[in-house]
C-alpha cells in the first residue's frame, strides 16, 4: 500500500515549535520511525508552507497513492481550495492534527477539509499519524 503524508505550514518546525503542544521530535525523525514501524507500507512524505503546492501535491497523488494523510496545519481553517482539491480526487484522504483543535482557539474549530475527508484523527500527538496509517492498512 502506497501512502503519502502531506504536512502544511509550520509543521517543518516540529521539535522546536511549541513543544508543550507539538512535542520535541522533528517530523523527519518521526517519519524514519514510521518507515521502520510500517515496513509493509510504502510511505512518502511532503511538506510545504505554500497552499498552492499542497493543492498540487493532493492532485498529483490521485491514481498514484492508495491513501493520503493530510495535516494542513492552519490552512485547515482557511483553505477552501484544499477542501476542493480533496473533493476533486478519488484517493482517500484522512485529516490529522497533532493537537485537539477543539480544545484550542475557536477559529481552529472550523475545518474546510473534514467534509471531504475519509476521516479525521486529532489530539493524539504524533500518534495521530500512526492511527491514520493503521486505518489505511486495515481497510
Amino acid at each position: 500500500m502506497k501512502i503519502l503524508i502531506i504536512n502544511g505550514p509550520n509543521l517543518n518546525l516540529l521539535g522546536k515549535r511549541e513543544p508543550g503542544i507539538y512535542g520535541n521530535q522533528t517530523f523527519e525523525e518521526f517519519f524514519a520511525d514510521l518507515k521502520n514501524k510500517f515496513k509493509e507500507a510504502n510511505l512518502s512524505y511532503y511538506q510545504s508552507n505554500i497552499e498552492g503546492e499542497l493543492i498540487t501535491e493532493i492532485q498529483d497523488a490521485d491514481g498514484v497513492y492508495d491513501g493520503v494523510i493530510l495535516n494542513a496545519g492552519a490552512y485547515t481553517h482557511t483553505s477552501i481550495g484544499i477542501g476542493d482539491a480533496i473533493k476533486a480526487v478519488s484517493v482517500p484522504v484522512i485529516e490529522v492534527h497533532i493537537s485537539n483543535t477543539f480544545g484550542r482557539e475557536e477559529f481552529r474549530h472550523q475545518s474546510y477539509i473534514s467534509p471531504n475527508a475519509k476521516g479525521v484523527i486529532l489530539g493524539f500527538g504524533l500518534q495521530s499519524y500512526i492511527l491514520a496509517i493503521q486505518s489505511f492498512l486495515s481497510s
